[in-house]
């Protein structure tokens, strides 16, 4: 009998009788990546394919991202889904600058990548103009398993991730592009 469930690799460390020693980033990594709390930013078709990516049938709560939250301060991973309109742009930068650090950004969709076929004076043209983004999911709309693969590379991403890296002169110097102190 084979069986499909995957169980968490443990990090990379030295093992001997009755412990297992590794280091600090590895296991931080290991806990935040199977732990991923998405404040969902939705706005139009993409949020539908969103929906149906926690629905049952492809039950985002594999992953650790069963909880859904709607306040930024509890939330560690921006999901922004749709069209933005560039009235809505100051409003996603606090949305993005009131979640605390770690935080990450996954970009749902062709509207929200790149302003889609929506090439107006009205709508963003990408949210990377105004928030720096971790991982995009491309579509109109996309599918929930590309949703879902684009959850799996923001693990790999927290996973692997240093603990210093945003302190780093150079994270910094992104969010100072951004405007963001």
């Amino acid at each position: 009998m084979t069986t499909d469930i995957k169980i968490a690799e443990a990090p990379p460390g030295h093992t001997g009788e009755g412990f297992f020693a590794t280091s600090l980033d590895k296991v931080i990594g290991l806990a935040r990546s199977n732990s991923i709390w998405p404040l969902p930013f939705a706005t139009s078709c993409c949020g539908i394919e969103f929906m149906a990516t926690m629905g049952s049938n492809y039950d985002l709560a594999r992953f650790g991202s069963e909880r859904m939250s709607f306040s930024p301060r509890q939330a560690d991973l921006l999901l922004v889904a749709g069209t933005i309109a560039k009235k809505m742009g100051p409003v996603l930068k606090q949305v993005y600058l009131q979640m605390a650090e770690p935080r990450w950004v996954l970009s749902i969709g062709a509207c929200a990548s790149s302003g889609g076929i929506f090439d107006t004076y009205s709508v963003l043209q990408g949210i990377d103009r105004i928030i720096p983004v971790d991982v995009y999911v491309p579509g109109c709309p996309p599918r929930p398993e590309q949703i879902i693969d684009g959850v799996m590379k923001i693990q790999e991403l927290v996973k692997n991730e240093p603990l210093r890296r945003r302190n780093s002169p150079e994270y910094k110097a992104l969010l100072e592009s951004y405007g963001i102190q």
